[in-house]
């Protein structure tokens, strides 16, 4: 082989090399951000902090490279070592969280401690704190030697060269940033869609090909070389089993953050769906949670307390309840209670495909009993020939509604708190004056709205945004739903008398609710004194402010409680 062949194949190899690299490494920061924001409950920050820390630990990588004696054994034993890290990090994260949640039980098993005196505090907390901590440390250790691989790759290309090369950052750089592309989009359009542990498993086994290939093509540059193909085939056995275990492993190990026994769990393109089971007793049914991304959303045990206080108010004091819009949703469990009021015609949007799925056709996807209990909930209101289920963003999706000319005698919005600045959107004056655009002048808007205790400014701050959005009479109510403590809801007139005066007109409920009645709901209206006093100092959501978003941040990182 002449030598200007012999180069044009290195670097090849070197170019393409570092590519997919770039690639693996963004996938790392994505998988490593998605999975902290889950754990931690608070995702946007836990991205930006993931990505801004490896980045800086990238850095300090490139400079630590400059120790590396021979790139060619040390670009080897930096792709295992990354793949290593890349495969196992996850499981590692999900074992440290797992094992700090479990520890308090088997102190207070093995000493007989009653419940009430569980540790939890000193020690436990500490390790705790440092378990939910660790992605941080892996996302540090990652980047650390993520970091080394461009100055290696361009030391590597100048020896094969032997000679320094005019454009070789550029060259080098320019590979890294359409593989860092590249990679987002293999991200978004497949890895974000199958399991983590397959996702980290099968970037892993990327980094080991490149090592793969350096063997190969290197053999003569290298030292220990039978060791290398060893560590090399050991690591390819633990990434394959990985990729075929390491979902049950985390799945078992996310289990124990629960207080019940989770009976299925399933991750979609957007959250984590997890359903747990309290057994009551022989005499009583079994309760049924329902987390998304470890969140409550609602329990069997008084999901009728918060469903009621959402459609009831809304459907009574609209003039009619023939047409109803419903925002969110998903579970169908408002859409149940929508479709008792005699509705013949419900539109209902959810962006999420397969949590729909799974509660119109539970099933296909559930266990007997779980799929049973789900379908006597919510009395398999998503499959009603009366209801149009729309699995799309609710932000664009009223815009086909608008197009059609579509009215409605009543606007439901039960969302997920503004825990995230892509839910912040669905709580601004743009998405309420555009809802406003398809709600009939006598009708009423209904909005879930957060927790009045925990998220005051929040949940007041939600009205205000109703109000700019064009709503002429906008009021709120509360009361205590058992699983999630203190809960408000906030009610919007286009025109005519307020909610409440509308309410107080009638003499009694014209549907009958299990737990409400007429009097509780004109009660639900009345808050603590003084509760509005700084209303005017709170803003108003707009479009791009996250005003609401970032009120509610504050609050849950503030108090003690349960977000939804």
């Amino acid at each position: 082989m002449n030598n200007q062949r012999r180069l044009l194949i290195d670097d090849t190899i070197l170019i393409l090399t570092m590519a997919v690299l770039a690639g693996c490494g963004l996938v790392y920061e994505y998988l490593l951000s998605h999975y902290a924001g889950r754990v931690l409950g608070v995702m946007e920050s836990t991205i930006y902090t993931m990505i801004g820390l490896m980045i800086v630990s990238m850095g300090l990588g490139a400079f630590a490279a400059r120790k590396i004696k021979c790139p060619f054994n040390g670009f080897v034993w930096l792709e295992v070592i990354i793949a290593l890290l890349g495969c196992s990090a996850i499981l590692f994260i999900g074992g440290a969280i797992a094992v700090t949640q479990l520890l308090p039980q088997v102190v207070a098993e093995t000493f007989n401690l009653p419940p009430d005196a569980m540790p939890r505090g000193g020690l436990f907390q500490s390790l705790s704190w440092l378990a939910l901590k660790s992605p941080y440390l892996f996302g540090f250790l990652l980047g650390f030697f993520i970091g080394m691989e461009i100055p290696l790759i361009a030391k590597i290309r100048e020896i094969s060269h032997q000679k320094h090369l005019q454009h070789n950052l550029g060259t080098i750089y320019g590979a890294d940033y359409i593989g860092a592309g590249i990679g987002a989009a293999i991200w978004v359009l497949f890895l974000l869609a199958i399991d983590i542990s397959k996702a980290g498993a099968l970037t892993a086994a990327l980094n080991l090909l490149a090592g793969t290939v350096f063997i190969a093509r290197f053999w003569s540059q290298l030292r220990w070389r039978k060791v290398l193909v060893a560590l090399h085939l050991c690591l390819g056995l633990m990434i394959l089993v990985v990729y075929q275990h390491g979902n049950n492993w985390l799945n078992q190990m996310n289990n124990l953050l629960y207080l019940d026994k989770v009976v299925y769990t399933d991750k979609t393109r957007y959250q984590q769906l997890t359903f747990t089971e309290r057994n009551m007793g022989l005499n009583n049914d079994t309760v049924i949670n329902f987390y998304l991304n470890g969140r409550l959303q609602f329990s069997s045990i008084d999901e009728e307390i918060y469903h009621g206080y959402l459609v009831y108010p809304v459907l009574a004091g609209s003039a009619r309840h023939e047409s109803v819009l419903i925002i969110g949703g998903g579970d169908g469990l408002a859409l149940r209670d929508v479709l008792n009021w005699g509705a013949q015609d419900v539109t209902l949007i959810d962006l999420d495909s397969k949590l729909l799925d799974i509660f119109s056709k539970p099933d296909n996807y559930l266990p007997e009993d779980l799929a049973l209990k789900i379908s006597e909930l919510n009395e398999h209101s998503l499959t009603d020939p009366r209801v149009d289920v729309i699995a799309a963003d609710a932000f664009l999706a009223i815009d086909e509604l608008i197009a059609q000319g579509k009215f409605y005698d009543a606007v439901l919005v039960d969302l997920p708190d503004p825990s995230h600045p892509d839910l912040n959107k669905l709580y601004s004056v743009n998405f309420y004056a555009r809802l406003g655009q398809l709600l009939s002048a006598d009708g009423l808007i209904g909005i879930q709205s957060t927790s009045p205790y925990h998220a005051k400014d929040s949940f007041i701050a939600i009205a205000n945004t109703l109000a700019a959005a064009g709503f002429s009479d906008v009021e709120q109510y509360h009361d205590n739903v058992p699983s999630f403590g203190e809960w408000g809801w906030t009610i919007g007139a286009k025109s005519g008398l307020s909610p409440s005066q509308r309410l107080a007109q009638l003499n009694e409920m014209p549907v009958q609710h299990s737990w409400l009645t007429l009097p509780m709901m004109l009660n639900a209206f009345e808050f603590p004194n003084g509760f509005y006093r700084n209303r005017s100092e709170i803003g108003i959501n707009y479009l791009g402010s996250h005003t609401i978003y970032q009120l509610h941040q504050k609050a849950w990182r503030d108090q003690q409680g349960i977000t939804q």
